[in-house]
């Protein structure tokens, strides 16, 4: 095309100014503690990430942090981390992106907040849940979309942990799902999520996939975030045993390569701070004030295969926590000096989640759980671990995974393995997938049920149109007093358990 002098002075201006990115997934803090908040957010094109905060008073100055250079190599996402406000600040942030273009044009801000964690007592109120758009239940907007990130976001919790399945990699969104009234559910749709997970983008494309959501998107925006993965991240109950052959959904086979991308995917959009050791490293633990340590653990990334799991003796085929994760959490469980220690843990300890079966033809297990009797297998590591804690108190572990709540009281008087003090677990989820459930307790470490709702024994993976989606909430009072609660998809508390501490 020959241009005019007349039309390059008109098309200067548009020019010089540049292309102007956009921020279509929202923005969202994570890993917040009292002096540091990592601040997460996403461009559609090569930028620069720039990050402005200020205390939320009148008069206080803004603060600009000039963040990293956003290139495909990490899908053109970005975190910075900030800190410096004052005891007791709110903080409000916002982000924009500067684009690499000639002129270097800005993106509109994203505009998000949060309370920093407390340097001294006060009253701590968070979230937790797992399981977002599994079983090919996606967003259906019509039902109003994910609607109980609304839910919790109305609570104000102070953070959320999502304890994992932040994604259904393996699980493809159809148009429409057929409701047991004969309805439709009709899905959002795109090309990443309407197959299995295998390239890096259809990874990438399954988180963008959820943040196509009004409700998460306002919801990151407003409660800062503690994030943990599993096994969907990647693929069901993946792990060094899992074969793909003979699975024709899948044309990679490796699932160890698939578990890579997985991995690389989830570390792109999940607001966590990076270890500075070692990059990939998602378990962490989170300072809250002096009332709560969070201690998130990962029991997927460090686990031997799947077996049939009733080893008499501890080895590599055992680990699921792995030694150098498991020395961590022993070491800051007893040197903590929190009143709480909540141990987020992405699946729970005493409910069987079996695997298929080995060529012996032995039931094979994903969890801990094997079966009733004395540790075997995994649960030689758990028993060496509960031995190992039993003079902390106030330990309480929160989980999800398994598609609906329940209340677990583990009871040494009542277990088969006794060298251990009492604690509660509280399960939770899904946020927006199938619920079924409940699953079979092992007595191994004597775990009692005190509550649990679920759709019913046999039933397929019930939708959100049901109204069986779960979250748990813990508030901890200036006094100490943790009470938990367990709410369903409109907010309404089905249990409630006070812990005196």
């Amino acid at each position: 095309m020959n241009w005019s002098r007349r039309q390059l002075l008109q098309a200067a201006p548009a020019m010089i100014r540049g292309r102007r990115p956009a921020l279509g997934q929202g923005v969202t803090a994570g890993d917040v503690t009292a002096t540091q908040a990592l601040i997460w957010s996403r461009a559609d094109g090569p930028s620069r990430m720039i990050v402005r905060w200020r205390e939320r008073r009148a008069g206080a100055p803004w603060t600009e942090v000039m963040g990293p250079h956003c290139l495909e190599v990490t899908d053109f996402t970005g975190r910075v981390d900030i800190g410096g406000w004052g005891p007791g600040a709110e903080i409000e942030y916002e982000v924009v992106f500067r684009d690499l273009g000639l002129g270097g044009a800005d993106s509109a801000p994203a505009r998000g907040r949060f309370r920093p964690a407390p340097a001294g007592k006060r009253a701590v109120r968070f979230c937790w849940s797992g399981d977002t758009v599994g079983q090919g239940w996606g967003i259906n907007p019509a039902f109003g979309g994910m609607k109980i990130y609304e839910t919790m976001r109305q609570l104000r919790p102070d953070f959320f942990i999502h304890s994992g399945d932040t994604i259904y990699a393996d699980g493809p969104v159809p148009g429409e799902m057929k409701l047991p009234d004969g309805g439709i559910w009709k899905n959002l749709v795109t090309e990443e999520k309407s197959k299995v997970a295998e390239t890096l983008a259809e990874f990438r494309g399954a988180y963008k996939y959820n943040l196509l959501d009004d409700n998460l998107r306002k919801f990151q925006a407003e409660v800062p975030q503690i994030w943990q993965w599993d096994d969907h991240e990647v693929l069901n109950n993946w792990s060094a045993s899992k074969s793909l052959t003979g699975d024709d959904k899948y044309t990679e086979k490796s699932v160890a390569l698939l578990a890579a991308r997985g991995k690389r995917a989830f570390l792109e959009y999940a607001p966590i701070r990076y270890h500075s050791l070692e990059t990939e490293r998602i378990y962490r633990h989170i300072p809250y004030g002096p009332m709560l340590d969070v201690f998130v653990i990962d029991m997927r990334s460090y686990r031997g295969p799947n077996t049939y799991n009733r080893q008499e003796r501890e080895g590599s085929d055992t680990d699921f926590l792995g030694a150098p994760q498991m020395g961590w959490l022993l070491d800051g469980l007893r040197a903590s000096k929190a009143k709480w220690k909540v141990i987020a843990s992405d699946m729970p300890l005493g409910l069987l989640v079996a695997d298929g079966k080995d060529v012996a033809g032995r039931s094979m297990f994903e969890a801990t759980a094997n079966g009733d009797g004395p540790p075997l297998g995994r649960e030689l590591e758990l028993s060496r671990l509960l031995k190992g804690i039993r003079n902390v108190k106030n330990v309480v572990w929160l989980t999800a995974d398994v598609h609906y709540t329940a209340a677990h009281y583990y009871d040494p008087s009542k277990a088969v393995f006794t060298d251990f003090s009492p604690f509660w677990e509280f399960v939770s989820g899904p946020l927006n997938a199938g619920s079924f459930g409940p699953g079979v307790l092992d007595n191994t470490f004597g775990p009692q049920v005190m509550f649990k709702k679920h759709p019913g024994p046999g039933q397929a993976a019930v939708g959100p149109a049901a109204g069986l989606q779960f979250f748990g909430e813990v508030e901890i009072n200036e006094d100490g007093g943790m009470t938990v609660k367990l709410r369903d998809l409109n907010g309404a508390v089905l249990y409630e358990k006070k812990l005196a501490g």
